[in-house]
């Protein structure tokens, strides 16, 4: 069976990244859009990494134009977020999260934890969480703050 550290994905400078970058920590995992109205999750989430990082906490940030609220190209996003947000964790490419085009990456992840009406991601700033050992433990819909789930992310650390 495959797992998440099987994956690859293209940064936001369009380089081709292994997640086994990441074997060992804590993940969270979120598809955002900067025009979204759930955009200012992006301070819980940058709050939460500049507390954990030092404990193996990384947010790795997927933006998503399939939602039609993130029309921009890779690099008014991350300005975007590091102005707006002060956003530092690792921002990716954008990806497809649902359909035929849909990123292995977020195939994986649905497969692992189907959501409330299935597999399909319903909206921007959906959250997985993924452990130590690369298994999706959770998934989280996106009205849900990052800050309520602290004590998961804990809970991994």
């Amino acid at each position: 069976m495959e797992t998440i550290y099987d994956i690859t994905v293209k940064d936001n400078q369009g380089k081709t990244t292994s997640l086994a970058e990441y074997q060992g920590d804590v993940l969270l995992i979120v598809n955002t859009a900067i025009k979204c109205g759930l955009a200012p999750q992006y301070e819980d989430l940058q709050d939460l990494y500049n507390q954990y990082q030092e404990e193996g906490f990384v947010v790795l940030d997927f933006p998503s134009n399939q939602f039609l609220q993130s029309p921009e190209s890779n690099e008014e996003t991350t300005e975007h977020c590091t102005q707006n947000y002060g956003t530092t964790f690792p921002r990716f490419d954008k990806v497809n999260v649902n359909g035929q085009e849909a990123s292995p990456l977020y195939k994986h992840l649905k497969e692992q934890q189907r959501g409330l009406f299935g597999k399909a991601i319903k909206w921007n700033f959906t959250k997985f969480l993924v452990d130590r050992e690369g298994k999706v433990v959770e998934r989280y819909a996106p009205t849900v703050n990052p800050k309520e789930i602290e004590e998961d992310i804990q809970n991994l650390l």
